[in-house]
C-alpha cells in the first residue's frame, strides 16, 4: 500500500457535480492539496452540527454508535480512505478494544461522522491523493470554501433581515425540530453579526 497522508476536514460546500448533495473537502496536513468527496445531506448535516458545535436534543445514529463503544470500551483509532472504484471511495475503521484490532468496512461519509465525534485521525493514501486531489487555490480565505457560482443558499437573504433575537429563537427551534441545515446558517447569521460588533 501506498503511504498514507493525514487529513483534515476542511469544509462542506453544496456539490457542483451533483444535485441535492455536497462535497466534503478535506485538506491534506502540511499541504496544499484538497480531496472533494461527495456525500448526501444526512450525512453533511450529521457532520456540520458536530463542526458547528450543535448539541442535537437526541442522539444521532452516529452519536448513538459512540455512546456504544464508550460503555463497550471500543477506540476509533483511525479512519482510512483506501479505496476509489466505480465513482465512490471506500473507507475503513481501525477499531480497538482490549488490545484486540479490528477492521470494518464502511462508508466514507459514515466514517468521517465518527472520526470528527471521537477526534480520531482521518487518512487516505499517496496513491489517492494523485488521482483524486486537486490544489486548491491559496488565495482563497482559510477554511472557507464555497460553491463556484458563489449564490447564498435559499433563504440567506430572508435571514438578514431578522433581528439578533428573533435569530437566536429559532436556532433553538430548528435545533429541537432536527433541521440542522437550517440550524447551521442560523448560527452561522447569529456568528457574522457577533463578530461585527
Amino acid at each position: 500500500m501506498s503511504k498514507k497522508v493525514k487529513l483534515s476536514v476542511l469544509g462542506i460546500s453544496f456539490s457542483q457535480v451533483q444535485a441535492g448533495a455536497y462535497a466534503l473537502i478535506f485538506a491534506e496536513e502540511n499541504g496544499i492539496r484538497r480531496l472533494p468527496i461527495v456525500i448526501g445531506t444526512p450525512e453533511a448535516q450529521s457532520i456540520a452540527i458536530v463542526m458547528e458545535g450543535i448539541i442535537p436534543p437526541r442522539p444521532l445514529s452516529h452519536d448513538l454508535i459512540c455512546s456504544i463503544w464508550n460503555e463497550l470500551g471500543v477506540e476509533l483509532q483511525e479512519v482510512l480512505i483506501h479505496k476509489f472504484e466505480d465513482g465512490a471511495f471506500f473507507s475503513e475503521l481501525l477499531l480497538l478494544q482490549n488490545g484486540k484490532e479490528y477492521r470494518i468496512d464502511s462508508r466514507t461519509s459514515d466514517a468521517v461522522a465518527l472520526a470528527i465525534r471521537t477526534h480520531s485521525p482521518i487518512f487516505t493514501t499517496e496513491e489517492i491523493m494523485q488521482k483524486m486531489a486537486i490544489v486548491f487555490d491559496e488565495q482563497a480565505p482559510a477554511g472557507s470554501i464555497e460553491p463556484e457560482n458563489n449564490e447564498p443558499p435559499q433563504g440567506e437573504e430572508e435571514l438578514s433581515g431578522l433581528r439578533l433575537d428573533i435569530l437566536k429563537n429559532r436556532l433553538d427551534d430548528a435545533v429541537k425540530e432536527e433541521n440542522y441545515e437550517l440550524a447551521t446558517r442560523l448560527r452561522d447569521e447569529i456568528n457574522r453579526r457577533e463578530n461585527k460588533s
